[in-house]
């Protein structure tokens, strides 16, 4: 019987709470499926920073880095400067575990309601370069709050971080359509564009010749996702603009309570961690209406990059087909139990 360790960070808001039914989905899946988890719990996001003054301390990311996965429910609170989660929690484990790539899937269920009138079916998945570009907090600020203030901010893009994305996304390509998609600005970015174009035109054509390439600029991305959107299957793209085109992709698909994410280390050097894509919400917080649906999906990626790959396939199917049978106005346990009777 396969055992994995799972790191349990509910965080803020709606977070434990919505972590709570995936976890409940969990035990059932896995008792069905014959594998095992150890689940070890940690406090960490605003309530902890708020408390102890530290986001995420040296010891607690060495216990982190030792687990087969993360699962985390979201952090925030309105009191929280901006900057101080997203660059102390999230992006640190992110660069520092190596999760180079941010995967998306935008999937529309059937009978869930999309504001693109006479979209059906969706079904794409976005690789998002995780670790370089915008987000590497290249720059800096010269005479700050006067008149002759300067801010930089520098697009950090290597080869080696660009052609490592590029291959997963070519090879999830290839188990999916055979269709990948660049979403870059190559017309004005000339620098970085032309390098993702050439990395992307020599790695197709010398190690993927059975997967058909397409371009698009990141604006025109924007409109075809929301007019037709069955043009694309797998998209890959840099770390700002797949931050960008994945929030309208999960428009797309239904608003961004239903989404779902993996920040993946693929050499499993590193755990990867699996979060929907949701905020904490604080405004619902404690209420038990939130909709648990993205932390039962990201659960099933979770599964899936673990390899527990039929298990990964259920819990997905049975929180689609709950999904797809409205949600509205059900507590938040209430989904959680229709999905595992869906199981």
């Amino acid at each position: 019987m396969n055992r994995y360790t799972l790191a349990i960070v509910g965080g803020d808001g709606i977070g434990p709470e919505v972590t709570a039914e995936a976890l409940k989905v969990l035990d059932v899946v896995q008792e069905r499926f014959e594998f095992s988890t150890e689940r070890v719990d940690y406090d960490l996001g605003g309530r902890s920073w708020k408390r102890t003054g530290e986001v995420l301390p040296a010891s607690v990311q060495e216990e982190l880095s030792q687990v087969d996965a993360i699962l985390l429910g979201a952090v925030g609170t309105p009191e929280i400067p901006p900057g101080v989660l997203e660059r102390g929690l999230l992006l640190k484990l992110r660069f520092d575990f190596d999760q180079y790539v941010n995967l998306r899937p935008v999937k529309l269920a059937p009978g869930v309601p999309t504001p693109i009138a006479g979209l059906e079916t969706c079904d794409l998945v976005v690789v998002r370069e995780n670790t370089e570009g915008l987000y590497t907090g290249a720059g800096g600020v010269l005479a700050k709050h006067t008149p002759r203030e300067v801010a930089t901010q520098e697009s950090l893009n290597t080869r080696s971080g660009i052609d490592r994305v590029l291959r997963y996304a070519f090879e999830t390509a290839s188990a999916r359509d055979n269709r990948l998609t660049l979403c870059h600005k190559t017309n004005v970015l000339t620098f970085a564009g032309d390098l993702w174009m050439r990395a992307f035109t020599e790695m197709g054509e010398t190690e993927f010749p059975q997967v058909s390439r397409d371009y698009v600029h990141v604006d025109a991305m924007c409109l075809y996702l929301v007019t037709d959107p069955g043009r694309f299957d797998v998209v890959v793209t840099d770390n700002i603009f797949g931050d960008i085109i994945t929030d309208l992709g999960a428009a797309v698909q239904g608003g961004m309570g239903l989404a779902a994410s993996g920040n993946l280390n693929p050499t499993n050097t590193y755990p990867s961690m699996f979060e929907p894509v949701h905020g904490s919400a604080p405004d619902i917080a404690g209420k038990g209406i939130a909709n648990p649906v993205a932390s039962v999906l990201s659960l099933a990626m979770c599964l899936n990059h673990l390899g527990e790959r039929e298990a990964a396939t259920a819990v997905e199917n049975a929180a689609l087909a709950v999904l797809g049978q409205g949600v509205n106005g059900q507590r938040t346990s209430d989904i959680g139990e229709r999905i595992i009777a869906a199981l």
